[in-house]
């Protein structure tokens, strides 16, 4: 008796597990072919480089000129990023529901419905909080527009890690890349980005 338990149990495992597999690839497939045409990522990288170099300056008026250098990266960036939204934003409701529990779960969005957030939505408000950073509305000094789009950048980037994975990695990932908590991450976005954030998944 124990061990058809056990059998069935190891059945029931494996199951589950080739499920989360399926769901996971099917994730990172999608978000693949949307980010495919651009060049998000690349501009990123920019953007943290030349960031870096800007901070390791002793002189303000080198400084200064990275700054400015660094305008035309960010501007292509924010581009981009509303284009890539406004075609992630086409995809069928059913694709785009992420649950807000910590591990991927293979049909935790028809087991816990409310416990699930729409990536469309956050790649809109994602979307927003960029823009609102690359264009300055806030008025912040260099370093600080630097530091806060980088913030929304990287929140951004946890949010296609939960997508493709779950959040325990997305937040694994972005400790070990960045050395950045997850808690850190949200404290350092602007704070209508943190607002709308934390409505949109359910905090």
């Amino acid at each position: 008796m124990l061990l058809e338990i056990l059998v069935l149990l190891s059945t029931l495992a494996f199951g589950g597990w080739m499920q989360k597999s399926k769901l996971q690839q099917q994730r990172k497939a999608l978000l693949g072919r949307q980010l495919q045409p651009y060049q998000i990522e690349k501009y990123m990288e920019t953007l943290t480089e030349g960031y870096l170099r800007a901070l390791g300056e002793s002189s303000a008026e080198r400084q200064a000129s990275i700054w400015a250098l660094m305008a035309s990266s960010e501007d292509a960036l924010n581009t981009q990023f509303q284009k890539f939204v406004l075609d992630f934003s086409k995809q069928e409701a059913e694709s785009t529901q992420v649950s807000t529990w910590p591990l991927c779960l293979p049909y935790a969005e028809k087991i816990a419905p409310h416990a699930v957030f729409d990536m469309r939505k956050i790649l809109s408000m994602h979307a927003h909080g960029i823009a609102s950073a690359t264009d300055n509305t806030a008025q912040r000094s260099s370093k600080d527009k630097a530091f806060t789009l980088m913030a929304e950048l990287l929140l951004m980037q946890h949010s296609c890690h939960w997508f493709c994975k779950s959040k325990t990695v997305a937040s694994a990932r972005m400790m070990a890349r960045h050395q950045t908590s997850y808690p850190q991450l949200i404290a350092a976005v602007s704070p209508e980005t943190r607002h709308n954030y934390l409505k949109l998944i359910n905090r």
